[in-house]
């Protein structure tokens, strides 16, 4: 009996601008750039992966995935998830660690996946473990940093009829008492029961990112999310050891090596690993269950469609960011009912992708193939 093996790889790139104008402490979100590979073995079977970006550098993940990665490909057995990673990391070895490759690494990996448990005809979540039927969630379909008090205080009650459990607020206006302000009108509007997460998207230096955590005490944040630069690890321990409120991050670190420091140095409470930025499914996995170790629990950036399957599959998951990527460019929707997100019960990722659609948007289309 031959073995399957994977004989073409096809990419796309498709632009989805954001239902809504997206801004923080440091960027505005232009828009989607969402690189989409599919591969196809020789029994016909197939596996589709994805990840993005915010405005900047598809075409050089598309480019590195074309030359380097994908040609790679060809002739491997799709089983070996594993190894696969690790021959594509270390090829790609001088351009690691880094956003770049780790979001091609991730277009390659979560492809390998969706083939797996589609052939195993099991959805993604119960075959990395199953370990929750459904996660909490919570809302970043707004509380951008350029809205009012008033705006936000109407969206984030309006998210609440909807069931949602908790809303981010971005912050990181010119003075800490805008900042306040914004906080404290969402709290009382609120009550106490609602969850209210911060992010700060790395906005701050030392100094001030003390004298904000110091003003935010008494408002029970559930975080304060990227308050520092990411490559700043002591100065995240040094926040965490001078304020109440739990510190999170993660979406700004490509390997799990940084995550390993992090959580070894005391210098988070709450990791938040971004699957396509750390480099797909297989490292996303090792993070959850290393942060599981320490006992500290893992809330995902952005990519809502995987995530909610990834966060049932493990036991430390808390919750679930709710905010649309695909809904243009694809027919399923994740299933939210009575504040908490159900991973899909379909086989495979458990993303329906529209295909005509795609086509008719898709920006480049290329195939590697089997010569």
């Amino acid at each position: 009996m031959n073995p399957t093996l994977i004989e073409s790889v096809r990419l796309r790139q498709v632009n989805l601008p954001p239902k809504v104008v997206r801004t923080d402490a440091i960027q505005s979100f232009v828009t989607q750039e969402t690189i989409l590979l599919t591969l196809r073995c020789s029994d016909g079977s197939e596996g589709t992966g994805y990840a993005y970006t915010i405005g900047t550098g598809g075409s050089s993940v598309l480019a590195l995935l074309r030359d380097h990665l994908a040609p790679r490909l060809i002739g491997r057995h799709p089983l070996n998830i594993e190894a696969i990673w690790k021959d594509l990391f270390f090829h790609t070895h001088a351009t690691a660690v880094g956003a770049i490759t780790s979001l091609a690494l991730a277009c390659v990996d979560t492809a390998l996946w969706d083939w797996r448990a589609r052939t195993l005809g099991l959805p993604l979540w119960q075959l990395l473990g199953g370990a929750q039927a459904s996660v909490p969630v919570y809302t970043t379909e707004g509380g951008w940093l350029h809205l009012s008090a008033s705006e936000l205080v109407d969206q984030t009650l309006a998210a609440e009829a909807q069931g949602f459990r908790g809303a981010k607020i971005k912050v990181g206006r010119p003075h800490v008492s805008e900042d306040v302000a914004r906080l404290s009108a969402v709290r009382q509007a609120l009550g106490a029961g609602f969850e209210i997460m911060t992010d700060a998207n790395q906005g701050f230096d030392r100094p001030q990112v003390l004298r904000r955590a110091a003003a935010f005490e008494g408002l029970d944040l559930a975080w304060l999310e990227e308050p520092l630069p990411a490559e700043d690890v002591s100065g995240h321990r040094q926040l965490r050891a001078q304020t109440s409120i739990p510190v999170a991050v993660g979406e700004s670190l490509y390997h799990l090596g940084q995550f390993r420091e992090y959580l070894e140095q005391g210098a988070c409470s709450i990791v938040q690993p971004d699957v396509a930025r750390v480099g797909g499914i297989t490292p996303w996995i090792k993070v959850a269950h290393l942060a599981e170790s320490f006992n500290v629990p893992v809330c995902p950036h952005f990519l809502m469609e995987l995530h909610v399957s990834l966060c049932a599959a493990v036991p430390n998951a808390a919750w679930v960011e709710y905010i649309p990527q695909l809904d243009d460019i694809t027919t399923s929707r994740i299933r939210v009912a009575a504040g908490q997100a159900f991973p899909p019960d379909r086989p495979g990722l458990g993303i329906e992708w529209d295909w005509p659609v795609i086509e008719l948007r898709q920006l480049a289309d290329l195939c590697v193939e089997k010569t």
